[in-house]
């Protein structure tokens, strides 16, 4: 009877700009089943055109993987989690062209760069480059995760809308 008068709960939406310059894909487009089945989480896959991964917004590093290959930012305003895989099954390389520019702990800014990356020794490796963008936590935190596809510029062009519970 009173439902009219209760307040609408609106729900916050929260856009995550490019962390890589190149194309944007659906992850089912990832040559890796589990993040091209949302295993490890809802997001997006970006085919890099330049070895430069940066923050995306402020936040903290919460975990760097030993072989430089993957970041894992906090965002402390949402507390949304996100993973920054470069390539498919580069941990063969054991760090091998990368370049890690931050450690666990760390506090960045927006458009600091994280991660330098040798496109051309990945390749010549074998693995490929493509490189997913993952909320590891959307199923505790948001009710929704929408990716926008097509060429993207780090740092300028949204790749991830996520609308938080």
């Amino acid at each position: 009877m009173f439902d009219r008068w209760k307040k609408k709960k609106t729900a916050t939406a929260i856009q995550l700009t490019a962390p890589l310059s190149g194309t944007a894909v659906p992850l089912s487009q990832v040559p890796d089943e589990a993040f091209a089945a949302g295993h490890m989480g809802k997001g997006i896959a970006i085919e890099p055109t330049e070895g430069k991964l940066i923050a995306p917004f402020d936040g903290t590093v919460a975990h760097v993987i030993k072989s430089k290959h993957a970041v894992m930012l906090e965002d402390p305003a949402t507390g949304l989690q996100y993973l920054f895989h470069i390539g498919i099954n580069t941990v063969g390389l054991k760090g091998e062209g990368f370049t890690s520019h931050v450690q666990a702990g760390d506090q960045v800014k927006s458009g600091q760069t994280l991660i330098e990356f040798d496109m051309a020794a990945i390749q010549a490796a074998g693995y490929p480059t493509i490189t997913p963008v993952i909320v590891t936590n959307a199923d505790e935190v948001a009710s929704k995760v929408d990716g926008q596809t097509g060429n993207v510029v780090s740092g300028q062009d949204p790749v991830l809308t996520i609308e938080l519970k």
